[in-house]
């Protein structure tokens, strides 16, 4: 009797995804009968190599909620360029409602300054060496996503070139 062995590409797949909890929320609507309590989930998923999402859960309990929010988080992802030093190639600004996030390479060694979701995105997007601020609201969903949007904006030299229409040598004259 021939013996069957799970696919391990599936599993390969699902171990390298890295999801962190940003914010939980328990949220009431009310009905006919009273209050129905229900738990919203803020996660941030990442291979720490370049990939990134944010997503949304809604479920009546939390691991459900967060379940859902992991699901949505790997259907936005995100592919961030890094420069050799595990840097932003260029500084750039994101925005999401009301919050904006600013961020700026650093130099090797630097690590990760930045506070609250945005410090989450940028861990496990794989950056290493960044500042980061964020300015107006302090909400995490926001944040989370404005620091989303600064990254997705992010442009590599060879993609300014092909763009351009010239050699990437011409780039650096």
């Amino acid at each position: 009797m021939a013996t069957r062995r799970k696919s391990s590409r599936a599993k390969e797949k699902d171990t390298t995804w890295q999801e962190r909890v940003i914010q939980i929320r328990r949220v009431s609507k009310v009905v006919k009968g009273g209050k129905k309590l229900s738990f919203r989930a803020i996660v941030v998923v990442g291979n720490e190599r370049g990939q990134v999402g944010v997503g949304v859960g809604k479920a009546s309990d939390v691991i459900g909620a967060v379940r859902k929010g992991v699901a949505d988080g790997k259907k936005q992802l995100i592919d961030v360029p890094l420069t050799k030093s595990n840097s932003i190639p260029h500084p750039s600004n994101g925005a999401a409602v009301g919050a904006k996030v600013m961020m700026r390479p650093a130099a090797p060694g630097t690590g990760v300054i930045a506070g609250g979701a945005v410090r989450t995105v940028l861990e496990l997007a794989g950056v290493r060496n960044i500042l980061a601020k964020q300015l107006g609201s302090n909400n995490p969903l926001n944040n989370a996503r404005a620091a989303i949007n600064a990254l997705d904006s992010l442009r590599t030299f060879s993609e300014v070139a092909e763009e351009r229409g010239v050699p990437i040598e011409n780039l650096y004259a």
